[in-house]
């Protein structure tokens, strides 16, 4: 039987494998909390699985499935919906792009997803939105932020549950390390996450889920209603 892949912090996990892709990293970690046939594919190279990229090493794996996951990404016609938004590729991966991948197979099957804007607001309603993702982030449910300067989101990290005090926590693809997210640090600017500070936007659940769920077929490809 599979065992499951865990995160908490004081962990280290994989680490984004190119410049561009903190956010696909997040999402194939996301899924390896999710999946934990596809988790042991990734750290073991077993089971076999059915449409899986080549790789003859754990960090061959995770690159292989990171390029998969930006080509699902950051396609301007994704197979079977509505044409994407362009989006700077300098930028790494849109926010639409990824609450798409989070809501078919990157988290809890049925979980539904929004983009949360935060940037402009000040520190009251940042407060706000640390609290809702406190509220809404859950195992097999977790968030991303993009996070940045003051003029551009540069970096992408993966909101995780907490121990159950309020605080959540964070995993940054760059060093590959999970710590604690305080709401005062997202409050003030103060993240200290791969050198950005400030938090740009939030992809995170609804808190409400699908009456069917949806999923990905059998050759990693997804499979939208």
């Amino acid at each position: 039987m599979a065992t499951a892949y865990r995160l908490r912090a004081g962990d280290t996990g994989p680490t984004q494998q190119s410049p561009l892709t903190c956010g696909s990293a997040c999402l194939t970690v996301a899924r390896m909390l999710v999946d934990p046939v596809f988790a042991g594919w990734i750290r073991t190279g077993q089971p076999r699985l059915p449409g899986a990229p080549g790789g003859a090493t754990e960090g061959e794996r995770f690159a292989a499935y990171e390029r998969v996951v930006m080509r699902r990404t950051n396609a301007l016609f994704p197979r079977g919906l509505r044409p994407s938004l362009p989006w700077p590729h300098a930028l790494g991966t849109p926010p639409w792009g990824a609450k798409r991948e989070l809501e078919f197979g990157a988290s809890r099957s049925g979980t539904r997803y929004r983009v949360e804007v935060l940037r402009p607001d000040d520190a009251d309603t940042l407060r706000e939105g640390y609290d809702r993702l406190v509220d809404v982030v859950a195992e097999g449910e977790p968030g991303l932020l993009y996070v940045g300067t003051d003029l551009l989101p540069r970096h992408v990290v993966l909101v995780l549950p907490g121990d159950g005090d309020r605080t959540l926590d964070v995993y940054d693809p760059d060093s590959g390390r999970v710590s604690h997210m305080r709401r005062d640090a997202f409050v003030e600017h103060r993240l200290e996450l791969a050198g950005w500070d400030v938090p740009w936007m939030a992809i995170q659940p609804t808190g409400l889920r699908r009456a069917r769920a949806n999923g990905y077929a059998t050759d990693l490809d997804p499979a939208p209603a």
